[in-house]
């Protein structure tokens, strides 16, 4: 009797430390299409849709998109751009005194600035 109640115990500690772990606000997924889970949506949602998501929790997109950035002194800190470049785009956020991509200044997953146009946005 004493070995079966610790082999349930055992069993019981096993089955509830070994639940896999929530996903992290920002990470991508394993597979393609690309999936970034979203923590307010409790879902995995495409990269642009977490972009979308992001900026609209702001207010919205401040300078909507394009090729050519806002005039500098009409910008403001945290403002957001989605900026279009020959291999696609990049959503950029006003931070300091210059605009860097978004996840430069968010921090989410790393492969945010591998993902479309990201890569190119400073060539």
């Amino acid at each position: 009797m004493k070995t079966l109640l610790m082999l349930i115990l055992t069993l019981s500690y096993i089955s509830t430390s070994t639940a896999a772990e929530p996903p992290v606000h920002g990470e991508f997924s394993e597979g393609k299409p690309a999936q970034v889970w979203h923590e307010g949506e409790n879902a995995w949602v495409t990269p642009d849709n977490f972009w979308r998501l992001f900026t609209d929790g702001r207010g919205g997109i401040t300078w909507g998109s394009g090729e050519s950035y806002p005039k500098y002194d009409d910008v403001n800190e945290h403002d957001t751009f989605l900026v279009k470049v020959e291999s696609g785009h990049c959503l950029m956020e006003f931070f300091h005194g210059r605009w860097r991509r978004a996840n430069d200044v968010q921090r989410w997953n790393p492969l945010f600035t591998e993902y479309s146009g990201c890569p190119d946005v400073f060539k």
